[in-house]
């Protein structure tokens, strides 16, 4: 699949892409317990069969993209567990969403989360730690075989910096997902749309909004909408009534309501659509039907 196009076919099928819901949360739905700093991403070895499940069910409910369970195998969140080996564990779990979407039109993502805690407002690690974090696994992602790298909840501008510099610098196929609260900032304080025109300059495929709740959605398109009309843009919130904790998160906006949600805003020609913390493929399903109609 060609990289550089992965969202202008968007524009020639006339309808957003869709991306998979959340993995985390619906591993805790479904009894699993998360590992400390790496969430559930030891699940990818010690049980690839769940999370390969989880793949293929999105997959049937009508994603376009699905996105690897990377969320946590980056290396500030590895560094504690002596035993594992980074490139094997990064390798083994991009295999395990490869092998779900193997023979079809499916698009794999591969996730860069932030190096701390998602929610996290100060930081912890030095600028060398952080710009090491990033490089290493973003070249990871993509050397296991992933289509592009979707940099996802990135809420502080100088983690965006260094992963906008470095893909950019190293032509690395790349999303840039925000995270910001309900003044329309990022938590390392900088303003949405100043943020937006820093990735604009190093060329990323698209920018996208993930887990916020859909009022903070709301005023942010409000204020951004000229922004908008300027580049590849899509969204997938937070479904779990804006729980910002490990505690089991619950699902709190129905796939019915999620899709009248995503229906209002398809008038805004977003590139990519899809759902988070809280959501499952029962509200990747809804969207998928609610968009065939449109279409």
């Amino acid at each position: 699949m060609n990289q550089i196009n992965i969202f202008s076919l968007s524009k020639r099928i006339k309808r957003p892409l869709i991306v998979d819901g959340a993995m985390g949360s619906l591993l805790q739905q479904r009894g699993f317990k998360p590992d400390g700093p790496m969430w559930m991403s030891l699940l990818n070895l010690k049980n690839p069969q769940v999370i390969y499940k989880i793949h293929k069910e999105y997959i049937s409910a009508g994603s376009d993209i699905i996105t690897t369970n990377t969320f946590r195998t980056n290396p500030a969140a590895v560094k504690d567990y002596s035993k594992l080996n980074i490139k094997s564990l990064v390798n083994k779990s991009v295999n395990i969403a490869r092998r779900a979407a193997n023979g079809l039109p499916v698009i794999v993502a591969g996730s860069n989360a932030p190096a701390e805690d998602c929610y996290q407002a100060e930081r912890k690690i030095s600028e060398k730690e952080l710009r090491k974090n990033h490089e290493v696994h973003i070249d990871l992602l993509i050397e296991s075989g992933c289509h592009f790298v979707l940099n996802e909840t990135q809420s502080h501008f100088d983690e965006i910096k260094i992963i906008c510099s470095y893909c950019y610098k190293n032509e690395i196929p790349y999303v840039v997902s925000l995270f910001f609260n309900k003044d329309l900032k990022l938590l390392s304080g900088e303003d949405l749309s100043e943020t937006i025109k820093f990735i604009l300059d190093k060329n990323p495929l698209a920018i996208g909004f993930n887990c916020i709740i859909p009022a903070v959605f709301r005023k942010a398109i409000k204020k951004n909408s000229l922004l908008l009309k300027n580049f590849n843009w899509g969204f997938y919130l937070n479904c779990g009534g804006g729980s910002y904790s490990d505690e089991l998160i619950r699902c709190d906006i129905s796939p019915e309501e999620y899709s009248k949600l995503v229906t209002d805003n398809l008038r805004k020609q977003p590139s990519f659509v899809g759902a988070c913390c809280g959501s499952s493929p029962r509200h990747i399903k809804e969207l998928r039907k609610i968009i065939n109609a449109k279409n």
